[in-house]
């Protein structure tokens, strides 16, 4: 695709121009003529399994593309890195997301949710506007920091941390839009993104100090990085921030990211809603969110499977070919960039039909899914071994806050459009998402 016509449309809307660049080729793969860089854009379930899994050696992550260049500004070496440091910290962190382990938790991450959630009851019914991804953040923080980090990490730190990832993701931006700047000519944002980096470090280094002093015998992050041994040796201080980074980054940033996206879609479905409301009425009866109730949830899953679809945090995802290949007949260059992106493929009419951007929670029927679409079609959480650790926890977490919120609380919006997405390294509504609650008497449906 020439320049003339690659760049004018992702000026126009770097989201929606995969999207259209996907359904126009039908697939295919397509180097975009974007002025000095010429990436390749891959959307085909098929190619994306080659690239993620298939031949993963061949394309890494690369320090040299924007994305990554400047995630390992902010989280060094560790579960986001490559080759042996990557395989290192994944061995040490894995266990902490075991699905047994995550399992066992439910419910203190319920008790957490519900006594988060509970704070709303003093604005429900006032008319006061609430920044609904504001609350997830605070919902989100409460839930992990105690199953994940026994504490340690106060409510108000997790939520300064997150405010510092969220300046981070948009300083990012720039780079994004412009990959081919070399990082040492200043960017827009880069300030920001640097004051942010240093805002997380203030906050965490000090805890990851004490739990040396003090490591425990938890299986909480902090004890488990206190204890780790790589080639019989403790962990740096350098590495164990690292990793440190990284997880409070994995463990709080989709869930309140997606979830933010859920309010103006049910607003705009009203149908959808309505069975959401009910199903969790019948379900839940009123009483506190409890780890019997999730299996029963199976709509309220189907939704969020919908919404992840259309809305993946991770929406773009770069590699670096490391040799030459070919990839559905086109020849990939050595060192050239390679664009994947969710986000895309989840919304292209040749794997989910002509409605593909209608959203439609049926998709993700008991047994329909496995039977209608390429396996590789729908990758919110990534695929091979790269796989996002926290896509069961994501699950359950999710599944509890929802079904906390909605079974306490209506809302109305402010402004029910949906809003575009805003160009940042996650998936992020380009306006705040605003709105107003309502208590709910119990047994009531909306």
């Amino acid at each position: 695709m020439p320049v003339w016509t690659a760049l004018p449309q992702a000026i126009r809307g770097a989201h929606q121009a995969l999207v259209d660049v996907g359904n126009a080729s039908g697939g295919e793969v397509v180097r975009l003529g974007l002025g000095v860089s010429s990436p390749y854009l891959v959307t085909n379930p098929e190619h994306v399994q080659q690239i993620l899994q298939d031949r993963a050696a061949n394309y890494p992550r690369g320090d040299d593309t924007a994305l990554w260049r400047s995630v390992r500004k902010l989280v060094g070496d560790g579960i986001l890195a490559e080759g042996d440091t990557w395989m290192a910290s994944r061995k040490t962190l894995a266990p902490l997301f075991r699905r047994g382990r995550i399992d066992g938790l439910t419910d203190t991450m319920a008790d957490a949710i519900d006594e988060a959630t509970s704070r709303l009851d003093e604005v429900a019914g006032t008319g006061t506007v609430v920044d609904i991804g504001a609350e997830l953040s605070r919902i989100v923080c409460a839930a992990i920091m105690r199953v994940f980090f026994d504490s340690r990490v106060s409510v108000d730190d997790a939520l300064r941390i997150m405010a510092a990832q969220e300046a981070i993701v948009t300083a990012m931006a720039p780079r994004i839009l412009a990959p081919f700047v070399p990082w040492w000519v200043p960017m827009p944002g880069d300030r920001r993104f640097h004051r942010a980096v240093q805002t997380i470090d203030d906050i965490l280094l000090p805890v990851l100090r004490e739990a040396l002093r003090q490591p425990g015998d938890g299986d909480d992050v902090l004890s488990t990085l206190a204890r780790a041994r790589r080639d019989g040796q403790p962990l740096t201080e350098r590495q164990m921030r690292d990793d440190l980074v990284s997880m409070v980054a994995v463990t709080t940033e989709t869930s309140y990211v997606v979830l933010t996206w859920l309010w103006p879609v049910l607003a705009n479905h009203p149908d959808v809603a309505s069975r959401l409301y009910a199903e969790i009425n019948d379900v839940v009866d009123g009483g506190p969110v409890r780890a019997e109730h999730l299996p029963q949830l199976t709509y309220t899953k189907m939704v969020l499977d919908e919404l992840l679809r259309l809305y993946p945090a991770g929406w773009i995802v770069p590699r670096r070919a490391v040799a030459a290949d070919v990839l559905g007949g086109v020849r990939i260059d050595k060192g050239a960039t390679v664009i994947l992106s969710p986000y895309a493929t989840q919304r292209m009419t040749a794997y989910w039909g002509p409605d593909a951007e209608d959203f439609d929670p049926e998709r993700f029927a008991p047994g329909r899914a496995d039977t209608e679409r390429h396996r590789q079609a729908y990758y919110p959480f990534g695929i091979g071994m790269h796989r996002c650790l926290g896509e069961h926890l994501f699950h359950l977490e999710a599944l509890l806050i929802v079904a906390s919120l909605l079974s306490k609380f209506d809302f109305t919006l402010t402004d029910e459009s949906v809003p575009g997405p805003r160009v940042a390294a996650s998936l992020r509504p380009r306006r705040r998402v605003e709105l107003t609650l309502t208590r709910l008497e119990r047994s009531v449906a909306r």
